[in-house]
């Protein structure tokens, strides 16, 4: 049987999408909106209406009773139904539209009323409070229902009351008022609700483009995961935002530059300092696989702007690729000095073994003796003047390299260099860069040569490198000590543009100073200072007993 899906059940409730989710709570906000300020409105209103009908009744009733000729004929005639009062009454109701108006004497009794036959009775509500000179407003119920009343006292022309005027407006009118406005208002509640409704609608929209359409709990997966996966790599993450804040930090990213959480939020610029790693993070350099040093690691940076104005920036650590890389590269180059030196061997070889042949034995002596001693005037004219084991044996090898290269590397006679460096291998690496470079410049020029001088000031190590090359343009002394800078064509195993970088990062982390010049003779000359670059005399370690007897004899002459 083939394999079926599994039928899915709608699940009731809440819709997962977020663009359904917050379309229905904006609706179900505006619609509750709505409600509510239609109920507020009504409440109010039907009271205002209330107040209005009784005020109307009040000046009904004032304006009946402001007439003089009404007090005259209640004292001058009887409660009949074609009195003068019920004739001044009648005409008084149908010009206002009230449901009654009556007239009574101070007993209470009715000298008119819309039902004639009420006439010559008392009124069905207690009228003390006017027949007392009081002006009284209310809704209440008599002999033609409920009504809202108004009632003032009538007064002859010398103030005494002699009775009072009641006037009703029917209350259905009132009601009917209040119905009939009923449909109005919500027709513009109706209005609202649907701006309303249109304004969720486009307010969900946008929200749906900004989350992808996704479900809230899609969101929440997605967050875990990228946090998982920013503090789980081995790449550092860096995150701004469009003004160059700092809005991300995982934690390589935090070894590789240093920084600690403190970073977050505050400029770039500010937390880095200036710099070429700035430059790059923050897109004014741009490229792809940059190479920047901070601190004492290589690092290679990709910078992807995003769709908010921001970006993101990786940074990958190549300190020990690039070392391995550097070290291939001296590896190979002692390979081509081997080849070559086994090349020159052999024609030696050859040579002793013809003078050898032809019985030329003291010729033969004297060549032997020639082609050693070459060599270990070499070794010795270094050890003598270098005393740290590390930089002797590098200028060594250094030597027979340039000699293989046709490059004639000297040390002049007032080199000195005790052995009581603080950072040895610091030295050495700022040696290595230089004499390689100086190596490739001198290469292939006329009388090519290297020169390297150490001397020492106090504490202080001075070192400079001159070579017979081309030499660096003025303009472009300070450019050379840029991470990414070069004029050779990359390696096999990576980018160049680190050596000079490290040279000044390394003199600049020992407080010192590394700079490009002009040599005497033409050619580039590199000074590079380190102060506090030695140990005390009295902390220097001692020699070892087993020590070559000339080596310490040279040492306690010196």
């Amino acid at each position: 049987m083939s394999p079926t899906s599994p039928v899915r059940r709608r699940r009731l409730g809440l819709p997962r999408r977020v663009f359904s989710q917050v379309l229905l709570m904006q609706l179900a906000i505006a619609a509750g909106v709505a409600v509510l300020a239609t109920g507020l409105f009504l409440a109010p209103l039907s009271d205002q209406l209330d107040d209005q009908a009784m005020r109307r009744a009040l000046a009904i009733a004032q304006t009946t009773a402001a007439r003089p000729q009404l007090a005259e004929d209640l004292k001058s005639s009887a409660p009949t139904g074609d009195g003068p009062v019920q004739q001044a009454a009648d005409r008084i109701r149908r010009a206002s539209g009230a449901e009654y108006v009556v007239i009574m004497n101070k007993e209470g009794v009715r000298w008119s009323h819309t039902d004639r036959a009420q006439i010559g009775k008392v009124v069905s509500t207690d009228p003390s409070d006017a027949l007392a000179g009081r002006e009284v407003m209310e809704i209440d119920n008599g002999t033609l229902g409920r009504s809202a009343r108004g009632k003032v006292p009538l007064r002859d022309a010398d103030g005494a009351i002699v009775g009072a005027v009641s006037v009703g407006i029917e209350y259905d009118s009132v009601r009917a008022r209040l119905i009939h406005s009923i449909p109005g208002l919500l027709a513009y509640a109706g209005g609202a609700l649907a701006v309303g409704a249109l304004a969720a609608y486009l307010i969900s929209r946008r929200v749906q483009r900004q989350t992808r359409d996704l479900a809230f709990s899609d969101i929440s997966a997605l967050l875990a995961e990228r946090e998982a996966m920013l503090h789980g790599i081995r790449e550092g993450v860096v995150a701004l935002d469009r003004s160059g804040r700092v809005r991300l930090l995982n934690d390589e990213a935090q070894r590789l530059l240093g920084l600690g959480t403190e970073a977050l939020g505050r400029p770039l610029d500010d937390t880095l300092g200036p710099g070429r790693t700035t430059d790059v993070l923050a897109g004014r350099v741009t490229g792809t696989d940059l190479l920047t040093v901070r601190g004492q690691r290589v690092l290679v940076a990709n910078r992807m702007p995003t769709d908010d104005g921001g970006a993101v920036a990786t940074l990958r650590d190549r300190t020990e690729l690039e070392q391995l890389g550097r070290e291939l590269d001296s590896t190979r180059g002692l390979i081509d000095a081997l080849r070559a030196q086994d090349h020159e061997h052999a024609n030696r070889m050859h040579t002793l073994l013809g003078l050898l042949e032809l019985e030329m034995y003291e010729e033969a002596a004297e060549y032997v003796g020639e082609v050693a001693g070459a060599h270990r005037v070499t070794a010795e004219q270094i050890t003598e003047k270098i005393h740290d084991p590390l930089l002797a044996a590098l200028l060594v090898g250094k030597a027979t390299v340039a000699a293989e290269r046709g490059v004639a590397l000297s040390v002049p006679h007032d080199t000195s260099l005790p052995d009581r460096l603080v950072d040895p291998g610091g030295l050495v690496t700022i040696v290595g860069n230089l004499v390689d470079n100086a190596l490739d410049a001198a290469a292939g020029t006329r009388h090519a040569r290297v020169e390297v001088a150490v001397r020492t000031e106090g504490r202080s190590v001075i070192l400079r490198v001159r070579d017979t090359g081309p030499g660096v343009p003025a303009e472009q002394r300070e450019t050379i000590f840029t991470e990414g800078w070069t004029t050779k064509e990359p390696p096999a195993h990576g980018k160049r543009g680190i050596g000079l970088a490290l040279v000044r990062r390394l003199a600049e982390r020992q407080g010192g100073s590394a700079r490009a010049g002009e040599a005497p003779e033409g050619g580039a000359e590199f000074t590079v200072v380190l102060p506090e670059a030695l140990r005390e005399p009295e902390l220097a370690p001692a020699l070892e007993p087993d020590l070559d007897p000339e080596l310490a004899a040279t040492e306690e002459s010196r």
